[in-house]
Parts: C-alpha cells; structure tokens; sequence
C-alpha cells in the first residue's frame, strides 16, 4: 500500500505544476526535450524518440562520464526499470523490469552480442570507454533483433563518426578507492575526404573490494583490457564500416569460504595486491563486423554481418595423482568453453509510400560451441536461427502508428558425451518457431503532452544450459541440470505510457503488464542427487510455469529555475508464477522496488551547449573571472533507496528475503578551460554510499555463499564507500 500511496502522492504534486506550464520552452534548459529529439531504435524501426509507442531510456555519453561504475552494465542499472544480477563489483548482468538473461538482446557494435550470456556470473564483454550512448528498449522487441529480445534490448552504439576533416584523441583515466580500482584509455580517430578510423585501447585492474562487515572479499580483484579499431568509407552512395574489436577479462572468482571460529573470509595471498587469485577465470572475445548502407533509388539497403569468437576458461589449483593440493602446482583449466557465431541481418528501408514508413527484412545467427576442458557443465551444441520481418509506422495529425511481424525458427542440437563409460550429455534436436508482432500508437495531445500505448508478442527458445546442463557451475557455487524438455517461452505484454514537458516541469511515466507462457527458471531442489561429483553444492534444476509480471515507472525533473535540477525516479515489478501456493508464488530475480533522487545545482554554465537563447547568461557570466578557468560545472547530492523484497522464491532455500537499504550519493564536476576558450579537461569527483552502509542486493549472487557463524549473517556484502576521480584529456586537430 504504501507503494501505490506513494505514486498517488507524486501525481498530485505533478498535476498542479502540469497545469500552470503553458508556456514556450527551449531545448536547452529541459535535458527530456533534446531527447525527443533523439531519432531511436524502436521494434518498429527509427523514428523521434517521442514518437516511439514502447519506453525508451537514452543514456548520453555525458551522463556515462558523471556516473561512477565498474563496468558498462553497472552504469546504466541507475535507469527506471533497469537493474543488474552482480558477481562482486565486476561483473553484472542486465535486466529490465524484472527479465534478463538470455531474455535481453545486447547491441554492440551493430551486432547482437554473444558470449555465454546464459550463467549468474557471465557479465557482458564489452569496453565501456568505447560506448558514445545507450538505448534501453522495454518490452518485446523481437521484430528487429530476434525472438530471444523478449524481455527489451540494450543497444550500446559506438563513438559517432567524426566531421569531415576533422581528427580527435582523447586519454581518460579514473581510480576507485574502495577496490583501488585504476582505468585508463586512450582514443584516436578522424575523418579525411570520407576516410573514417576510429581506434581505442582501454586497461582496468582492481584488488579486492571491501565492506563494513566482511573487510576485504577475496576473489573479488579483476583484471580487464579491451582493444579495437574501424576503417571506413563515407560516400554519396552509403557507406562501409569494418570494426574489429578484442576484450579480455580476468576476474577471480568468489568463493566465500569462511573461518568457523572467526568468521573471516579465507583468503591466500594479500588481497590488495593487483593479481589474480585461484580460482579465477580468462574470458577473451574477438569480433569483426562488416557495417554497410547502400542507396538504393529512393530507399536504403543495409546489409551487416558479424563474426564472434568467445572463449571463457576456468582455472583451479593443480593436484597431484593422489588427489591432494599439489604444492607450488600451476593452476590447472578445468571448464574451457568455446563459442563461435556468425550473425547476419539484412533490411531494405524504403521510401515513402502515402506517408508510410515501410521496412522489411532478414536476419539470425548460426552458432558452434565446444567444450574444451576436462570438467563439463553445458553440452556441446550447433545452433541455427533465421527469422524474417516486416515493420511499419505512419503520422496522423496528432498520431503516430507503428507496428510490424515477424517469423522465427531456432534449429537446435545438441551432441553426446560419454564420460568414464556413462553418458553425461545426450544426443538431442530441438526445433523452436513462432510468430511475434507488435502494435503501438502515439497521440500528441499538443506540444507539452505524449500518450503512448502498444501490446506486443514475445518469444524465446530456451538455451543449452537449460535445456541440457549437467555439472558444477563454480561461478555460482551450485551443481545445475538442465530439462531437454522444456517448452518455448512466449509472452503478451501491454505498455500504456505518458510523458509531460513544460517550462519548469517534465514527467515520465509508463504501466506494463506481461502474461509470460512456459516461464523457465532454476528452482533449489535437495532431494535429488544428481552425480557423485556434486562437492557438496546446492542442486538446481530448471522448471516452467505460467507468469505474470506487471510494474511502473515514473519520474519527474522540476527545474525552478534553470541551474537548479530536483529529479526523482519510482520503480516496481510483481513478478509471480501463477496457480501456485505462497512457497512458489514468486519468481526468482525480481528486482526490490526502488526509488531515487538527485538535487543538481550547475552553477557555472556557459559553454558551447548555450544557444542565442541564452546569451544573456553569457554575457553576465563573463563579468567573472571563474568563467575563464571552468564550464559545465555542478554539485550534485542524491540517494537511492531500495525497499524491502519480501516476495522471493522459498522452495528449498532457493532465495531469501532481502532487507532495504539508503545509498547517500555525492557528486562534482567541470570543465577545465585554457584562457576561457578551448578545454583542457573534464573532471569529477563521485562519491558512492558516503555513509558506508552494509547492504546485500537482493539480485546478488553472492546472498547466498556461506554463513557467517561467527555473527549470524549470511553471504558476502556488497561494496563499502567509494570515492571515484575521473580525469579527461580531450585533444582536436
């Protein structure tokens, strides 16, 4: 109830403010307006942002660089109904309003990115230095990017290619006091006479991060470096683009052995040092993407084809034959996965017909994975998909129409292994069709006012590690079997949204609801043994039932005057199963309920973002001497609460109640000129829970290691205090 009061409350102090804000507005001072703007990547094709009937959230590359994370997933969790499934302070998941996994479609460098994005502790591979900004689209998306974007899609765009004749470097670099985490990355790129290249090499280490009741978490230190490159041309008739790209991530893995008297962490080794700890992981992932557009008459033919090859391994301690610790042994690969996939998309954008917008096309991947270590959990398996679509959109006066279907069809297979003479994976096929569509619409009540509603079908296989898995996952400190029987997910979900503009006041605000058939999800299960080489974890098997998951987001940015910013944010996600008695009821991973706010002041700004508009704030800005050394500058102070989670899946300890917590926030930035004119650097100063609260997520993984007996607590913490400095050197010719 309080919940529901809440948003009641925030409507009632909105509407008196919507009613007196008439008035003209310019872009610069409302940051929503210029995202409008914004032409985004809807499952109906490209249009303005506020013509799209689905929830977008545009996440600049400003607002990337004022945000302190430790990857690139982290930094957007911060979004309305956007959250993540971590693994310490290095590796996160995303998921949107509740969904994740292989429920969400990634879009890296044009291409659906894949890895082996199926386990806990399996983040993206990705340099978030290279993302210029981000799309979060919410809700089913399949008509564009595949079945599998049932639950929305992240689409992580590149740097922009740079002006005609124009050539940029650039170094950043930040460190982290609580992991003492240090990044660095350095950037060329240009354009000469329709020659375009763009070239970034990124390095990040971390020992382990530390908290108010466990100190230090050994396993929690990692170790990442990222490098890659585009060529290009830029012509008349389109363009090409080739991008190759290399990540390399070292993370040691968490095991939260305890000391049974004291309750310490066990750790070898000083957890403050810069290197890896055994176990540990090596994921490396290569990529090349061949981006074209060709003008074809009056339409547009774009044609993009990728390669990947994503190998993870895991190392364990040596032994020696008679099964004991081996001394001074060398770590040892225990699981090796190797995966390649080619993905393929190809779409024709034509012109206009009556005023419709018409776009068709193909698209899908073909998939190899290999085990190449000694120790199993997924099958080796060959994988097929292809899928064809059409979309469509059309203004009306105040309307805007869009919609599209598609066909997809999944070939799956699955190969034997026979293991000391019995068998631990099966020979099976799979094969997995259907149809999703999309309807939406957009009515422009008038300059201040969008109302959006859209109902969209979702569908997804379900992948190897559900279907066939059979072995201990280190990362998640379980023994996992997967059901080759499972059926096909598929989904209704409603939007309805509104959105609100004026002079000093902006307002977003969206419904969903989404029926979700054959839900597949790993419940506890210990009254099954599985395999004699369990080691003692906790058994999980995947099931399926029907779902219902139904939420809101809102948020508001009251402007009173133009340097002072109040923004608030609100979001909630019921995730149930349905037909089933209280121990079952509620889905696992269902993000608490969670609400934020900010109160920004910008008290020097008066650089290149100003328009005619604002001359005036030039003009008596330059009456001070402090406008020839800074621009853009601002002091920011903001929390973020997340409310208790009492709903959580309670069959056999598979998940536990989660308490709430208040996370006090702090930030500074600027601009640092050189006479007043040209910059020389950004700067900022993050400061994250300032009052180093002890908390656990309740999406974290690490809940639910062991128990300290020493106090009573259970499962490792998340991260304490941190205090991050980011310096960038921005350089034009």
């Amino acid at each position: 109830m309080h919940k529901i009061a809440l948003v009641i409350a925030l409507w009632a102090f909105c509407l008196p403010l919507m009613a007196q804000s008439d008035k003209d507005s310019s872009d610069i001072y409302f940051q929503h307006l210029n995202l409008n703007e914004i032409v985004v990547s809807t499952p109906a094709g490209q249009m303005k942002r506020k013509q799209a009937a689905t929830p977008i959230s545009v996440v600049t590359q400003k607002t990337l660089r004022q945000t302190s994370s430790t990857n690139i997933v982290d930094a957007i969790s911060r979004q309305p109904g956007v959250s993540q499934v971590t693994t310490g302070s290095g590796i996160s998941k995303p998921i949107i309003r509740g969904l994740g996994y292989n429920r969400i479609v990634c879009i890296a460098d044009g291409v659906r990115q894949e890895g082996q994005q199926w386990g806990d502790e399996h983040g993206l591979e990705l340099d978030g230095q290279g993302v210029g900004m981000v799309e979060i689209l919410k809700g089913p998306a399949s008509l564009i990017y595949g079945s599998d974007a049932m639950a929305g899609v992240v689409i992580f765009h590149p740097e922009a290619i740079l002006p005609e004749g124009q050539m940029t470097a650039s170094l950043a670099s930040e460190y982290q006091t609580n992991s003492g985490l240090v990044d660095y990355s350095l950037r060329f790129g240009g354009n000469r006479k329709g020659f375009v290249w763009n070239g970034r090499y990124s390095e990040k280490f971390a020992h382990a991060y530390k908290n108010k009741y466990d100190g230090y978490v050994p396993g929690s230190q990692f170790h990442e470096r990222a490098v890659g490159g585009l060529l290009g041309l830029n012509r008349e008739w389109g363009f090409s683009h080739l991008t190759l790209g290399y990540y390399h991530l070292t993370p040691s893995m968490i095991e939260g052995e305890r000391d049974s008297l004291t309750g310490e962490l066990l750790a070898e080794g000083d957890v403050k040092r810069y290197q890896k700890a055994v176990p540990y992981q090596q994921i490396r992932h290569y990529k090349a993407v061949l981006d074209n557009s060709f003008a074809v008459g009056n339409g547009l033919l774009k044609a993009i084809v990728g390669y990947q090859m994503n190998r993870r391994q895991e190392y364990e301690e040596g032994e020696v034959p008679d099964g004991s610790p081996a001394v001074d042994s060398s770590p040892e690969i225990a699981q090796d996965f190797l995966l390649h996939t080619l993905t393929y998309d190809a779409r024709y954008v034509a012109p206009s017909l009556s005023g419709w917008r018409l776009t068709g096309g193909v698209g899908g991947m073909f998939q190899r994975s290999l085990n190449e270590g000694e120790e199993y959990l997924i099958p080796a398996y060959r994988l097929f998909d292809f899928g064809i679509y059409a979309t469509g959109s059309k203004e009306l006066k105040a309307w805007t129409l869009s919609g599209g279907v598609r066909f997809d069809n999944r070939h799956l297979h699955s190969f034997q292994l026979i293991e000391d003479g019995s068998e631990r994976f099966s020979d099976f096929t799979r094969n997995f069709s259907d149809l999703t569509g999309s309807l939406g619409a957009v009515f422009h009540a008038n300059k201040h006012i969008n109302i959006r509603a859209n109902v969209a079908r979702g569908f997804r296989a379900p992948n190897l590690s559900e279907l066939g898995s059979n072995g201990v996952h280190e990362g998640t400190l379980r023994y996992e079997r997967g059901n080759k029987d499972l059926r096909a997910e598929h989904s209704w979900q409603t939007d309805l949204g509104l959105d609100y503009s004026g002079n000093y006041f902006s307002l977003e605000a969206a419904l969903f609801l989404n029926r979700i058939g054959n839900y597949i999800f790993a419940e506890a299960n210990e009254q099954i043994t599985l395999s004699a080489d369990d080691d003692g974890l906790r058994h999980f098997s995947y099931t399926q039932g029907d779902a219902l998951l139904k939420g809101f987001e809102v948020g508001f940015d009251l402007h009173p005057i133009h340097q002072l910013h109040i923004a608030s944010s609100c979001s909630y996600v019921d995730a149930r199963q349905l037909n089933q008695p209280v121990e079952t009821r509620w889905l696992p991973l269902t993000p608490a309920p969670r609400w934020t706010g900010e109160v920004k002041w910008e008290f020097i700004h008066n650089g290149d973002h100003h328009n005619a508009g604002s001359h005036h704030l030039r003009e008596s800005a330059h009456h001070h001497r402090l406008d020839h050394i800074f621009d853009n500058a601002f002091v920011s102070i903001g929390f973020d609460h997340n409310f208790r989670q009492n709903h959580y899946y309670m069959t056999d300890d598979t998940e536990t109640a989660t308490p709430a917590y208040t996370l006090l926030n702090a930030s500074i930035g600027t601009d640092i000129l050189i006479k007043g004119k040209r910059k020389l650097c950004e700067v900022y100063i993050i400061g994250d829970n300032l009052l180093n609260t002890a908390y656990q997520n309740h999406l974290s993984r690490l809940k639910y290691t062991d128990l300290n007996h020493a106090t009573g607590r259970r499962g490792i913490f998340n991260p304490g205090r941190n205090v991050t400095l980011k310096v960038i050197f921005p350089l034009t010719f």
